[in-house]
C-alpha cells in the first residue's frame, strides 16, 4: 500500500511561529491563557491544554489581571491591547506578521477613505477571529463581504477600497473585484481611478497550496483530508480536492476515518490544512497502516 503525507500541507509559519511561543511559555511556567483557539484543530487545542494553555474569550479577559495571555496569529483588535494595560496583562504577541501588515494598511486606508466619505470592504468570513482584527482598525465600520448579497451593504456612489482575509480564495477575491468594479460603472456611468481600489491581501504561502493541492490530489486514488472542522482554510483546500479527485474524505482525526473508503491497491494520499499538524497527518498515515496489516494477518 501507498500512502504518501503531502509535504506542503501543515502548518503555515504564523500557526508554526504561535505554537511555537505558546510552548516555550509553557515549558517554562506550565501556565498560559490563550485568547480564542490557539489554532482551528481540536487535536492541536487538546495537546497544549494538557500542557497547561487555557482558552479564553474577551470575556474572560476582561475578568483577569496580572497574568499572560498570548494572541494568536489572527491578531487582535486595538480594544484587545488597551485592555491589557488597563488589567497589567502581559501579552505573548503572536500575532502574523503578514496580518499585522494587513492591520497597518487597513487603518491607513480607513483614515484616508475617512477623509472622503469612502468606504473599506473586506473579503472575509464575518466573526472570524483575522477579520474581527482587521474590522477594529475601522473602528467597526468596515463592511464584510463574503456572499454575493452582501454586496448590497455598498453604497456603489461612494469610493471603496478592498481588501481580504489572508487566508481567503484569490479566485473569490478576483471575482468579487470584478462585480464591485461593474456595479459601480453602472452606478456612476463609468470607472476613475479614485472609485476603487483593490489590495489582493491574501497570504500566498496559504493561496499556492491551492495548484499544489490540485496536483496532489490528482496523483493518488484517494485523498484523506486532515483538518479541524471550524478551518475555513481547511474547507477550501478540501474543496479543492474534492473537485480534482472526487474520492477525496474530510476527516477531523483517525478515528473519524472509515476504511471502506480505501481499498488494499489504492495509492493513498494523506493532506490537510495550514492549521493541521504534521503529527496528527503522521498519525492518521500510522492508523491506516496498523488496520490494514491487521485485516491482512
Amino acid at each position: 500500500m501507498n500512502i504518501e503525507i503531502d509535504s506542503n500541507s501543515g502548518y503555515c509559519f504564523g500557526v508554526e511561529y504561535a505554537i511555537e511561543m505558546a510552548e516555550d511559555e509553557l515549558n517554562e511556567s506550565g501556565s498560559l491563557y490563550c485568547l480564542g483557539d490557539i489554532v482551528h484543530n481540536h487535536m492541536e487545542v487538546d495537546r497544549l491544554a494538557a500542557k497547561g494553555l487555557k482558552i479564553i474569550d474577551q470575556a474572560d479577559m476582561k475578568d483577569l489581571r496580572d497574568c499572560k495571555v498570548l494572541i494568536r496569529a489572527h491578531g487582535e483588535p486595538p480594544e484587545t491591547y488597551k485592555l491589557a494595560i488597563e488589567n497589567n496583562i502581559e501579552l505573548i504577541d503572536a500575532s502574523c506578521p503578514v496580518v499585522l501588515k494587513l492591520q497597518n494598511r487597513v487603518k491607513g486606508s480607513f483614515d484616508q477613505m475617512e477623509n472622503v466619505e469612502g468606504q473599506i470592504v473586506i473579503y472575509g468570513k464575518p466573526g472570524h477571529a483575522e477579520v474581527i482584527g482587521l474590522t477594529g482598525q475601522t473602528r467597526e465600520k468596515a463592511i464584510i463581504v463574503m456572499e454575493d448579497e452582501d454586496l448590497e451593504q455598498i453604497d456603489f456612489s461612494r469610493p471603496v477600497i478592498l481588501y481580504s482575509q489572508t487566508t481567503k480564495s484569490t479566485k473569490g477575491f478576483y471575482r468579487l473585484k470584478a462585480m464591485i468594479e461593474e456595479r459601480i460603472t453602472a452606478a456612476k456611468g463609468s470607472l476613475e481611478v479614485t472609485d476603487f481600489k483593490a489590495n489582493d491581501s491574501i497570504c500566498r504561502q496559504v493561496s499556492n497550496r491551492e495548484p499544489s493541492m490540485e496536483k496532489f490530489s490528482q496523483k493518488h486514488d484517494v485523498i484523506i483530508f486532515v483538518s479541524g472542522k471550524k478551518s475555513s482554510n481547511g474547507r477550501a483546500l478540501y474543496g479543492v480536492c474534492k473537485t480534482f479527485n472526487e474520492r477525496s474524505y474530510f476527516i477531523g482525526s483517525e478515528e473519524e476515518l472509515v476504511l471502506d473508503w480505501i481499498n488494499p491497491s489504492d495509492s493513498i494520499g494523506i493532506c490537510g490544512a495550514t492549521s493541521t499538524p504534521m503529527w496528527l497527518m503522521e498519525r492518521v498515515k500510522l492508523y491506516i497502516e496498523q488496520q490494514f496489516e491487521a485485516q491482512a494477518v
